[in-house]
Order: C-alpha cells, then sequence, then structure tokens
C-alpha cells in the first residue's frame, strides 16, 4: 500500500474525494460493490469529460483510457492528469481503474516497448488515485502459447514490486481460462497482479463463467468487466443473476464496469438501461 492507508478510504459518490499523499485522488471506499462504466465506451476515450458524462447516467465511477500515440502514454502528460484529477473533485466522483489500451498495439507478450508503457502507466494511476491497471490481450496481442504465459509471468514478477509500493493492482484482462491466468498469477508471485475478469470475453471463449468466478475467488479477481455485447444485458446468452450471484458468493467487494455497446445507438439511454439492470440484481442481495 502506498502512503495512503486503507482507513483513509473515503466513501464515493455522497462523499468527497480528497488530495492523497502524492498530489493524487483518495482512493474510494471498495466496502461494496460499486458500479462504473469504461470511457471508451461512453465514446470519451481518455478525455476529462468522460467523468461528468459518467456520473450524469448515475454511474459510481469510471474507468479512464490511458490513451494511444506512437512514442508516449497521452495520460503522461502533467496538465491532462490535472484535468482528471479536478474533475474529479469537481463532481465527487473516482476515477475507478485505468486502462492500458496501448498494449492494442504494443503487445506484452513480445514487444519491449510494451513493458515501458506498464511501468509508466503505474505512477499515473497513482496519481490519479485508481486503483487498477487493465492490461489486455487480445487480437495479435493474444496469449496463445505456455511461453508467452510465462514470458508475460516473468515480466509482472519484475515489475510487481513497484506496483505493490504504489498500492496499484496490475489486471490482466484476456482470452485464456482462469486456470492459466492462475497459472501466470503464482509465476508473478506478486499480490499486485490479479485477474481482470470479463464475463463477455470469457463466455464468448466458450467458459464457463460462473464455475470460473467460484474457482477464482475474490483474492485473485482484482475487477470485473460487465456485458454482453451486442445486446443489452438480460437480453443475450449471459445469465446475469447468476454472475451477480457469483459475484456475492465470492465475496468480492471492488468495482464492476460496464463495457457495454449502445445497440439502438444512444449511449445514455442503453447505458441507463443496463445500469438499472445490474443495479437490481446487486440490489436483492
Amino acid at each position: 500500500m502506498p502512503a495512503i492507508n486503507r482507513r483513509q478510504f473515503i466513501h464515493t459518490g455522497t462523499t468527497a474525494l480528497a488530495l492523497g499523499s502524492l498530489g493524487g485522488l483518495a482512493w474510494a471506499d471498495y466496502s461494496k460493490i460499486r458500479i462504473g462504466v469504461t470511457d471508451w465506451n461512453l465514446r470519451h476515450s481518455a478525455k476529462p469529460t468522460s467523468a461528468e458524462f459518467a456520473k450524469s447516467i448515475g454511474f459510481d465511477g469510471v474507468e479512464i483510457s490511458l490513451g494511444r500515440a506512437l512514442d508516449h502514454l497521452p495520460l503522461s502528460d502533467l496538465s491532462l492528469q490535472e484535468e482528471f484529477i479536478a474533475q474529479a473533485k469537481k463532481l465527487h466522483f473516482p476515477i475507478a481503474s485505468t486502462c492500458l489500451d496501448i498494449l492494442h498495439q504494443n503487445y506484452l507478450k513480445n514487444d519491449p516497448l510494451a513493458k515501458r508503457w506498464v511501468a509508466e502507466s503505474i505512477p499515473i494511476t497513482r496519481k490519479l488515485g485508481a486503483r487498477v491497471i487493465l492490461l489486455p490481450f487480445f487480437g495479435k496481442g493474444k496469449l496463445e502459447t505456455k511461453a508467452e504465459m510465462d514470458s508475460v509471468g516473468d515480466f509482472l514478477k519484475e515489475v510487481g514490486p513497484e506496483a505493490e509500493k504504489a498500492g496499484v493492482i496490475l489486471g490482466l484482462e484476456d482470452t485464456i481460462s482462469a486456470e492459466d491466468n492462475a497459472r501466470i498469477l503464482d509465476r508473478a508471485q506478486s499480490k499486485a497482479v490479479l485477474v481482470y475478469y470479463d464475463v463477455g470475453n470469457s463466455q464468448n471463449n466458450g467458459f464457463d463463467i460462473y464455475k470460473e468466478i467460484r474457482w477464482l475467488g475474490k483474492d485473485r479477481i482484482g475487477e470485473f468487466h460487465l456485458k454482453d455485447n451486442p445486446r443489452l444485458m438480460g437480453q443475450g446468452l449471459i445469465d446475469f443473476p447468476k454472475v451477480v450471484q457469483a459475484i456475492v458468493e465470492i465475496g468480492f467487494s471492488g468495482w464492476a464496469h460496464l463495457e457495454t455497446v449502445a445497440p439502438s445507438g444512444n449511449v445514455r439511454d442503453d447505458m441507463k438501461k443496463n445500469l438499472a439492470y445490474i443495479r437490481g440484481l446487486f440490489a436483492k442481495y
């Protein structure tokens, strides 16, 4: 943990955010499930305006992209970071997590530049007051062989201590099984390396998501993505009452973000429908 300890976590929504010891925002309270949203699905990717839009819909927080460029992370710009921090403070609305989306062009499994981006994302995420960094492995960057998984695990073992010092979680979002993810975590040997479990991705790749959530448990899952694209939640293939039941049963108490598309074309309306639906399911518990 960083200088900000768990007793200093503050409630989001109705409670104001405060500046942390290193100039970032204090962390959010994780005593119960918080429902956030991804800025790219709001169509405000890497923009400070994402917070205001997300709050206006009714979300508890936002997951922001760190952006893509050829030779730098757009969110490495200090003035842009301050814009995000100022907006979050003004709205009393937390940046819950970040996405290292540049790993869609520089693949962590085989590109040395990707390792640089991971290292640079840690202090940025801490300053923004976020807890989890999403590390994506998709497309040409997806993990396909044991050697690739081992390589990623070995790198995460190297960088894990830096993430631990910053109080930041490196979350793996990918197309592989819960068991393969667990092997990477075991190889990394760091409490800062966890699974970023996406129910839509895992369902589409043929895995039993209800079983996997329970098998991984709360100690190996850092955050969730909830979606059943291209449909509204509750109208597709995924049994979300069973998903929510599994999340509650394992005692997970972090963030779950909607990474949902807008089938009607109206982002605000479709996000509101999905948010109301998932909140209704959690409310039963």
